[in-house]
């Protein structure tokens, strides 16, 4: 029933008089859809997740590393090469202290003297040895070097297979040749060809100190021995300058070839640049391999009292010098000067070796 005084709004429902105000209030409040059996149940069937058990496993063991091998190794290496510091150094004081004494007595200045009499006089001198020997060794070079990498460039870029192969073998079959022979060969038969060569160069350059005629008139001339000379280090050149332009990136001869270049500018600025450390120790080490050649010299070459400075003439080398004066050596003195030529040898080799690491470090290409 309505409290009297008041009147229900039309369109209100019915007012229970159970209700209190709060729960007319609550009634008409706006409130979430009550939850569906379905969600509740799946509610329900929700049980908290049970923390992850912590497993202990056991720590793995691992191998001890041996270090046994490495050390054996690396003991070997150091071994070795302190073997050769030392041989080295032995030679060098075996030299120095058996040629002191001579060049002590000696009557004449070692340096710049062309004599050599090792009897009463006893005096020597190396001038003509170190002109003969340096001189004979470069013009070898001049020679060998670049039909060397002519050659190692005709095998790795321009030849192809069996007729590069066949070019490689026939050259490399050059460092087979004893010296002896190419000695006798280039006595008898190179010296005689070379006679006409040798005339038809001093008559144009004879102006030119080192084209004069020689003064001993002979197939075994220091132009002679220093062709001979060319011959022989020419397969140390080669081989070296092949394996080392055969080893050129490919990116950079495809870099060139992307450029437009030809192949003779591919070579000249991807092949040659790349190959130049390599080419420069291959030359260094053929000079070294000339200084020291002594059979092939030896025969070769006419041997003058005087010191001639012409190509077309004869001389002596350190090497040919020691090995004529085998039979001289029955005394302390005579052996010590023989001795002090050959310290004076293996000084100029040393330093040739120097030079030859020098510039082949010098001109590697930095990447």
């Amino acid at each position: 029933m309505p409290t009297p005084g008041t009147e229900p709004r039309r369109g209100a429902p019915p007012v229970d008089a159970a209700e209190s105000p709060a729960d007319i209030v609550h009634h008409h409040e706006p409130h979430a859809e009550a939850p569906t059996p379905a969600v509740k149940r799946a509610v329900a069937s929700k049980k908290p997740a049970a923390s992850t058990p912590v497993v202990e496993t056991a720590p793995v063991k691992l191998d001890e590393v041996k270090r046994g091998a490495d050390l054996a190794f690396k003991s070997a290496t150091g071994l070795s090469a302190g073997l050769i510091v030392t041989i080295v150094g032995f030679i060098a004081v075996f030299l120095l202290a058996l040629a002191v004494p001579a060049l002590g007595r000696n009557n004449a200045n070692f340096l710049t003297s062309n004599e050599w009499d090792l009897g009463s006089k006893f005096s020597f001198g190396i001038s003509g040895l170190m002109w003969t020997t340096v001189f004979s060794s470069i013009i070898a070079m001049m020679i060998a070097v670049p039909i060397a990498i002519g050659v190692a460039l005709l095998i790795t870029h321009y030849a192809k297979g069996a007729l590069s192969n066949t070019i490689g073998f026939m050259v490399d079959l050059l460092a087979a040749v004893p010296s002896v022979v190419y000695g006798l060969w280039g006595l008898r038969v190179l010296g005689p060809v070379l006679v006409p060569v040798g005339e038809f160069l001093s008559k144009i350059l004879g102006w030119i100190p080192i084209f004069k005629p020689g003064l001993l008139p002979s197939p075994g001339t220091v132009f002679t021995a220093s062709t001979v000379l060319a011959i022989m280090i020419l397969p140390i050149v080669t081989s070296i300058s092949r394996d080392v332009f055969a080893q050129t990136p490919r990116d950079n001869i495809e870099a060139a070839w992307a450029l437009g270049a030809t192949k003779t500018e591919m070579i000249r600025t991807a092949v040659i640049p790349y190959g130049r450390s390599g080419v420069t120790a291959a030359a260094m080490l053929g000079l070294g391999r000339a200084l020291g050649e002594t059979v092939a010299v030896m025969i070769i070459l006419s041997t003058v009292q005087e010191l001639d400075f012409s190509i077309f003439g004869g001389g002596e080398t350190f090497a040919a010098r020691i090995a004529n004066g085998a039979g001289e050596l029955d005394s302390a003195d005579k052996t010590g000067a023989y001795i002090a030529a050959g310290l004076v040898l293996f000084v100029l080799t040393f330093v040739v070796n120097a030079v030859a690491r020098t510039l082949a470090n010098a001109g590697k290409v930095k990447a």
